[in-house]
């Protein structure tokens, strides 16, 4: 009785569900990382079915490399989308039905490999400089603030998924906005009030509820809001079975040298860092929240853990660019996934990796899974990138950030104001002395230099006061 009750507190990183459990766990972390990653493969041609096995592929080596210990998900990133369009642009490719040529992804390949090395050398600088390092480069007063804007930037891309833009009612738009709301409110409600093992899968829930509901229309023949996976996206696959309406082989490649590329993808991992770091501190004060409610704990912080985290997405950047993938990192998604149902077993996320792997070689996966409705995405983004802000709060209030201080209070603020001031006015993208700067990296920059910049005396200040006392 008590091991039950232990278990629907949540499940720390080294424990494991039973089997249905652990599935059912794993399918919904897939079902949270899907439409992100497959986004930023349509929006910048790069293959599906190769997008999807990477990311899988990437987590599966991400949790060996950091020694099982952090339960973090690899997935796609939204933060190099500028820069893969501005490669191709400058070397004259162009997307045939949605999909970029394959030598522009080998070449865009090459980029992402020695973005790698960027996370490789802060994890090693990590290890080599200590946690303290970091913690004068990225307080909570910036890792707070950024984990926010990462959510908030994405509001647009929730309600635009939520909310057909159109200027008059049509029964479509109508039924797009009845599921959206009941895929939003059956996931909030579920989190809410059930309990046990079907409160630690509200999401999965939500969905099925919002795929039922997008069902009924579809049977009483009003809509059709069931998505179909792009023909050019199973074209190019390397092997079928036939012609590949069962089994297809995702279009991997190699990676071309393509200095160009290196010059354009490689700097956007730092971007990555500063994000990276924030989902850290996320995982650690939850994790260790349920360790408290379980009355354990934890055999290893963490946040101590840093250095193997950014040398782990660095690695897996290599692993996804060696194949064909876009370049990554580990999902707040996923994180607030984990944070909503308390269930941060690593064995779930090896499991999530496998399956993703299998879904990019099966076709009729593929489709069931690309095929959820637009509106049940949206109405699941709502809550996901919100609680994504949120826990930005939760990061600075458990790190008892000073919110009196002038020089918390420009850090914080100037991140928010070009975070998502640089999303709304320019479309996310700030473009700054002829350079077109991603606004979640140039608020990180901008506030890591402010904080340091207004950190310079402050000891001294300090040592003063400690000795006039």
């Amino acid at each position: 009785m008590e091991e039950k009750n232990t278990a629907a507190v949540g499940y720390l990183p080294e424990e494991r569900p039973s089997f249905i459990k652990l599935l059912l766990y794993a399918v919904q972390q897939v079902i949270v990382m899907f439409p992100a990653t497959v986004t930023v493969a349509l929006v910048t041609g790069f293959q599906v079915s190769t997008t999807i096995f990477a990311s899988g592929l990437a987590t599966l080596c991400f949790i060996l490399i950091t020694g099982r210990k952090i339960p973090l998900y690899y997935g796609s990133s939204f933060a190099y989308l500028t820069a893969i369009a501005s490669m191709c642009a400058s070397e004259g490719f162009e997307k045939v039905d949605g999909i970029l040529p394959t030598e522009a992804i080998q070449y865009a390949q090459f980029g992402i490999i020695f973005s790698g090395l960027v996370s490789i050398a802060a994890g090693l600088l990590i290890r080599f400089f200590g946690k303290k390092a970091v913690e004068t480069i990225l307080p909570a007063s910036i890792t707070g603030p950024i984990a926010m804007i990462i959510g908030l930037t994405l509001a647009g891309n929730a309600l635009s998924d939520a909310v057909p833009n159109v200027t008059e009612a049509t029964s479509e738009s109508t039924a797009w906005v009845i599921v959206s709301l009941v895929t939003l409110l059956s996931t909030i409600i579920y989190a809410k009030y059930l309990k046990g093992f079907l409160g630690q899968l509200p999401l999965l829930l939500g969905v099925i509820t919002g795929c039922i509901v997008a069902g009924i229309f579809y049977a009483l023949g009003s809509v059709n809001l069931f998505r179909e996976v792009p023909a050019a996206a199973l074209e190019a696959s390397i092997w079928k079975l036939g012609d590949g309406s069962i089994f297809a082989v995702p279009a991997f490649s190699l990676p071309k040298v393509s200095w160009t590329a290196v010059v354009a993808i490689m700097p956007i991992a730092i971007a990555t860092i500063p994000e990276s770091t924030a989902h850290m501190y996320q995982l650690d004060i939850y994790v260790n929240d349920v360790a408290r409610k379980k009355g354990k704990k934890m055999k290893y912080s963490l946040i101590d853990m840093l250095d193997r985290n950014l040398i782990g997405d660095g690695i897996c950047d290599m692993i996804s660019g060696a194949i064909g993938g876009p370049a990554g990192t580990n999902y707040g998604e996923n994180i607030s996934t984990m944070a909503i149902t308390k269930v941060f077993s690593v064995p779930v996320l090896a499991a999530a990796s496998i399956i993703a792997m299998v879904i990019s070689f099966f076709t009729p996966l593929i489709r069931v899974i690309y095929g959820i409705p637009l509106a049940v995405i949206g109405g699941l983004e709502v809550y996901l990138f919100g609680a994504i802000a949120a826990q930005g709060i939760a990061i600075m209030i458990e790190k008892k950030v000073d919110m009196f201080s002038s020089k918390n209070i420009a850090v914080i603020a100037s991140i928010m104001i070009i975070g998502i001031g640089g999303n709304y006015a320019f479309g996310g993208n700030i473009p700054l002395f002829g350079v077109q700067i991603p606004c979640i990296a140039g608020a990180a920059i901008f506030g890591i230099l402010l904080n340091l910049l207004l950190s310079i005396g402050e000891r001294r200040e300090e040592k003063a006061e400690g000795l006039s006392e």
